[in-house]
């Protein structure tokens, strides 16, 4: 289900896992400034996932979703809009809790398969800025 703003402190308050996909090892990208931010202020145990790319903040960075060890909580997507459907199929396809798409990123197919799914979605949100609300 599409989540509320009041019903997103819940989500982040029940999470203990979040994959990063589409993490950048360059510093100057969205993606490695929330992942930063959320190693260091945050209990989360944080995964990445990119395939072109081995580690990022000296974590092991993971080519697919699927390749993550352990159920992820929240899938947090660093894409264009084009490959969000595809993030979300992987979500779907690992029993991830839900999907989370970054500020300025909204993709309606994926508000109705991901619930439909039985998916949290979120989208156009950043969650650094959610956790950091708290």
């Amino acid at each position: 289900m599409l989540l509320t703003p009041k019903e997103i402190p819940n989500l982040l308050r029940s999470a203990k896992t979040v994959a990063v996909v589409g993490i950048s090892d360059k510093p100057d990208r969205p993606s490695f400034g929330v992942s930063q931010y959320l190693l260091e202020n945050s209990e989360y145990e944080i995964f990445f996932v990119n395939p072109l790319v081995d580690e990022v903040l000296g974590k092991q960075v993971y080519k697919t979703l699927k390749d993550i060890p352990v159920h992820i909580d929240i899938v947090d997507v660093f894409r264009k809009p084009a490959d969000c459907l595809q993030v979300l199929d992987e979500a779907i396809a690992i029993g991830a809790g839900a999907i989370w798409l970054q500020l300025g990123i909204s993709v309606p197919e994926v508000a109705e398969r991901g619930s439909a799914a039985g998916l949290a979605v979120v989208m156009d949100r950043c969650i650094k800025i959610d956790y950091a609300a708290l």
